[in-house]
């Protein structure tokens, strides 16, 4: 019954009006097209056509028109969305008229008579062009009105330009033209390619290459530009971003290579251009094989699951087929959309989901004694500068202390690799939070001159778009109408994606040995205040006219610049070009572990200047005073 009333409704959505009209169309153009023929046969002379070839005309004229709609009906010419026609179409109505002319003699002899040797010739060129005519004719008629229309709305349209004039740039201009609901009307194209200069892609200039742009927002008044070159890369993108993000325009961009592999170039594809584009160097790549071999069947947890690294770490680990993915995080709201997440995703995920704190040791224990993960990756931790400077203690408690409860737990129940992250703020720090990142890597470094669990550090620059960081802050400030508060002018900081970030802690998991600290090369650091000024202009306004940028002076703990080495460590390549190995730095063990038995002490008494002990630890730590 089903299937009988997807056919009534299939039936119901056939245009029929539509094929009736095209069918009644062929059939003239079938009598046009004889009649012409043998009018040029005979130098345009009817009186000089002999009257068999009238008659034969007439006799093959009801099989011809048979043979034609059979033909028409196999090359899909009745069903096609002829306002959308395109070369495809073309190509099937000329292979359709080409059957129908070479069948001519066959239906000549069958039908006993007889047309001169040059009748199909003519015969497929004058029906093509009737046929052919007729579906086009749709198309443009369509164009034309699609014209008028943008004419009546030329002052609510938005003015476009391309940039490039490559597949992507012409999919997404046939886009604009035949659409009803795109409100755009392109304006000029931008290619540096020389030799397209001066030429038109669908009717719109081609008016030069990169320098041209600004000039051409103003002769052309536009709004908006697009970005459609998906198969250049971060590098080869920026010189061309800065120029277009200093026009004031909204700026929009494909975002890879793969829509011109799927064949689905359109302007639904497009993106607003991110802070992201703008770091000046190609995302890091890591080797999947590596990674799926050394997590795939494996019972791997994630502490502080449910952050922005954390769950980043989580979704990447799902794609690679783990024994059992365990989440462990202490903020029920944000593990909650994870868990949610990664339901919907991989429904066939072996997934737990567990809350708690890293610091409550008999916690930690249990789910090592219950589960015995073979991979931990630590990303549980308190990371907020400002506020960790006024408690000082928490810092402490969390990551140092539940650092070293949770790799106790992984040495005691034999974790194969443990991999903790760190931060840059971790090289000669001035705050609190990164002199107790130092102090993690130690315990790890510690541990792993004892234990069979190979520990090691991912050390890492500032994570673009995390909770907390300072993109979503400036963000919100624009949103707001500002001012965007930057600490000062002269303030630097080396940037990461989030996907960049996780992508170093599963690479440095499968090359860990054991006491390694891993960097990521992240190219030249950003100047803050430029960072603010872009996020203004890729907001389509202007710095100090539409958003006035403030300086508020440096935060407690903060540093002018940012380090990912300290001066006693060396680098060493791997296989991956952009992760180096910090070699580890010697310290007394004894020594270390009488100093944590002091701190946590320290730290549960809430008394007495906890920093002078950790600068104690951590010599190159730069402290200011207690504040709680």
């Amino acid at each position: 019954m089903k299937k009988l009333n997807d056919v009534r409704v299939g039936i119901l959505q056939i245009p029929v009006t539509r094929i009736a009209l095209l069918v009644i169309a062929d059939l003239l153009s079938i009598l046009l097209a004889s009649v012409l023929s043998l009018y040029v046969r005979f130098d345009f002379k009817f009186m000089e056509v002999l009257r068999p070839f009238w008659d034969a005309i007439l006799i093959c004229y009801f099989p011809n028109a048979a043979i034609l709609l059979i033909v028409f009906s196999l090359f899909r010419l009745y069903n096609s969305v002829w306002r959308y026609a395109s070369d495809t179409e073309l190509i099937n109505n000329v292979m359709a008229v080409f059957v129908c002319a070479i069948l001519q003699p066959v239906l000549c002899w069958v039908m006993k008579t007889s047309l001169p040797t040059s009748y199909p010739f003519y015969y497929g060129i004058f029906l093509l062009i009737f046929t052919a005519g007729i579906r086009f004719s749709y198309r443009i008629v369509r164009m034309f009105q699609n014209r008028r229309l943008n004419r009546r709305k030329i002052l609510s349209r938005v003015n476009c330009m391309i940039v490039g004039a490559g597949a992507a740039g012409n999919s997404i201009l046939k886009e604009i033209e035949t659409s009803n609901y795109l409100n755009m009307h392109v304006c000029c194209v931008i290619d540096d390619h020389i030799g397209c200069h001066g030429k038109y892609l669908r009717g719109i200039p081609i008016v030069g290459g990169r320098e041209c742009i600004a000039d051409s927002v103003c002769k052309y008044d536009i709004d908006e530009i697009i970005i459609a070159i998906p198969s250049a890369n971060r590098v080869t993108l920026r010189p061309i971003l800065e120029i277009c993000k200093e026009t004031g325009c909204k700026m929009r961009i494909l975002p890879g290579m793969y829509q011109l592999i799927n064949g689905d170039v359109d302007v639904s594809q497009l993106r607003e251009v991110q802070i992201e584009d703008l770091l000046g160097r190609e995302p890091i790549e890591v080797n999947v094989d590596e990674i799926i071999d050394y997590v795939c069947n494996k019972v791997v947890l994630v502490t502080g699951g449910g952050g922005s690294i954390g769950s980043e770490l989580c979704r990447q680990i799902a794609q690679h087929n783990p024994k059992l993915l365990i989440i462990f995080d202490i903020y029920e709201n944000s593990t909650y959309e994870i868990q949610q997440e990664l339901k919907m995703k991989y429904p066939a995920l072996n997934l737990e989901v567990l809350i708690g704190s890293v610091r409550n040791t008999a916690r930690v224990e249990d789910i090592f004694r219950r589960y015995r993960p073979e991979i931990v990756y630590h990303a549980a931790a308190h990371k907020h500068v400002p506020l960790m400077e006024d408690s000082p203690r928490e810092a402490i408690k969390n990551n140092v202390f539940g650092t070293l409860k949770v790799a106790r737990a992984a040495d005691q129940y034999g974790t194969r690799r443990f991999v903790m992250i760190s931060t840059d703020k971790a090289v000669n720090p001035t705050n609190i939070m990164g002199a107790s990142k130092r102090i993690c890597e130690m315990v790890i470094q510690n541990l792993n001159l004892k234990s069979k669990t190979e520990f090691v550090a991912v050390r890492f620059g500032n994570v673009l778009g995390s909770n907390g960081s300072v993109i979503p802050l400036f963000k919100k400030q624009i949103e707001r109408g500002g001012p965007v508060t930057v600490t000062s002018p002269d303030i630097v900081r080396y940037f990461m994606t989030i996907p960049e970030a996780v992508s170093l802690v599963l690479q440095a998991g499968a090359y860990a040995k054991g006491g390694e600290i891993f960097v990521l090369d992240m190219g030249e650091p950003m100047n803050i205040v430029d960072l603010a000024k872009n996020l203004i202009k890729l907001s389509g306004l202007k710095v100090d006219e539409d958003i006035k940028i403030e300086f508020i002076g440096l935060r407690p703990g903060e540093k002018m610049y940012e380090e990912l080495l300290m001066n006693e460590e060396g680098l060493k390549e791997t296989a991956n070009k952009m992760i180096y190995i910090g070699k580890p730095i010697e310290f007394d063990s004894e020594e270390f572990e009488r100093q944590l038995d002091q701190l946590y002490s320290m730290s549960l008494e809430e008394e007495g200047d906890i920093r002078e002990l950790v600068k104690e630890i951590v010599p190159t730590y730069q402290c200011g005073k207690e504040k709680g």
